[in-house]
């Protein structure tokens, strides 16, 4: 390996990991680096970057933090748009330049070349781009100095809470320093922006429920009769069909997704949602209980019910969109084709009421 003054950083190439390489890649990562390595879940990209193909530094980038204050309070975002956009924003989770390759400006120009080709790479591999980069500093190890001098923005510190398997922490930890990096000039416009430009959209549209949202939904479903056997009865049937719907609402779609949202959700969020307490902890149905719920329980009053909490909550919406579809080859006796009308809240991408109607062709 040349040493420093032979080091030219314009030839310093950045890749993505290939599969053959992931094993030396978590290997590095978890002897070298002061957190370990990082299990490669849901939308992660992993990066090296090579001199001479000589390995100088690993990145990894997964999805953002659900919640910084800091973070949302520079995007400027409510809670309405938060759950819905997150997607566009990556977390650099790790950064590590290899012991025997600490040259000068090398992180500045990795990081460089990671804003350049990201946001296409997260198209090709996920179906989307990025608007936002973020990462998290300890400061009891590091002073955030590459950051700044690639020009990422300091926004702020977290409070110092972590995540855990009941939900964050009791007390505050060490605080971390929070940097984010637009990835186009008008990243914080869009993300904050009432009407989300329809390339960055992904999915079904999501919304971020509330803790009164959450306490409501049950009473909704008290009046719905439980299908079920009272024999071996662990859930209440307004606790299953409030989870479920609050799965839906912020775009779960298919019985695993919503079972993998009800896992996800902390202890003060499954008593809001009425969870059975067992052994001084708040269970979930499981995703079996779900289903056997779902394809037996009464179609027109649990949508009654669905409205009845909508129309509660539809005031929330501060624009709405309407569109209509005519529906190919729904023609009735008369001969009129059927046509759908549909009305979409833009804040919480709910959709308030459709109508049918026929046309005379």
């Amino acid at each position: 390996m040349p040493g420093i003054c032979d080091l030219n950083l314009q030839e310093i190439i950045l890749q993505p990991i290939q599969p053959n390489e992931q094993e030396r890649f978590q290997s590095l990562m978890k002897a070298l680096h002061y957190l370990g390595a990082l299990p490669k879940i849901g939308h992660t990209l992993w990066y090296v970057a090579s001199y001479h193909k000589e390995w100088l530094a690993l990145l990894s980038f997964s999805s953002a933090a659900w919640k910084c204050a800091a973070r949302d309070q520079w995007i400027g975002w409510s809670y309405r748009y938060q759950y819905d956009r997150l997607h566009l924003i990556a977390n650099n989770s790790r950064f590590l330049i290899l012991p025997e390759h600490h040259f000068p400006n090398l992180a500045s120009r990795v990081l460089s070349l990671c804003e350049r080709r990201i946001s296409q790479d997260w198209q090709q591999h996920f179906g989307y781009p990025l608007l936002l980069l973020e990462t998290f500093v300890d400061p009891h190890y590091f002073h955030g100095t590459i950051y700044r001098a690639a020009n990422w923005v300091h926004v702020g510190d977290t409070l110092g809470f972590r995540r855990t398997r009941q939900g964050y922490s009791s007390s505050p930890q060490q605080p971390k320093q929070i940097f984010v990096r637009p990835l186009e000039k008008r990243s914080q416009a869009r993300l904050s922006h009432s009407i989300l430009d329809p390339c960055y959209c992904y999915g079904a549209p999501k919304i971020m429920l509330t803790a009164d949202q959450m306490r409501s939904l049950p009473e909704f479903f008290l009046d719905i009769p439980d299908p079920r056997r009272k024999q071996g009865q662990r859930h209440s049937i307004s606790c299953i069909l409030a989870i479920a719907a609050g799965a839906v609402l912020c775009g779960m779609d298919g019985y695993k997704a919503i079972g993998g949202w009800a896992e996800d959700l902390g202890q003060k969020a499954r008593a809001r949602f009425g969870c059975r307490k067992r052994n001084k902890c708040y269970e979930v149905p499981s995703r079996t209980t779900f289903r056997e719920t779902l394809i037996r329980v009464d179609p027109e009053k649990l949508d009654l019910a669905l409205q009845a909490w909508n129309e509660q909550f539809a005031d929330e919406d501060e624009g709405l969109a309407i569109d209509g579809k005519t529906m190919r080859n729904a023609i009735d006796e008369e001969g009129r084709q059927t046509h759908i009308m549909g009305v979409v809240g833009h804040q919480t991408g709910r959709s308030h009421t459709q109508k049918k109607s026929a046309l005379c062709l």
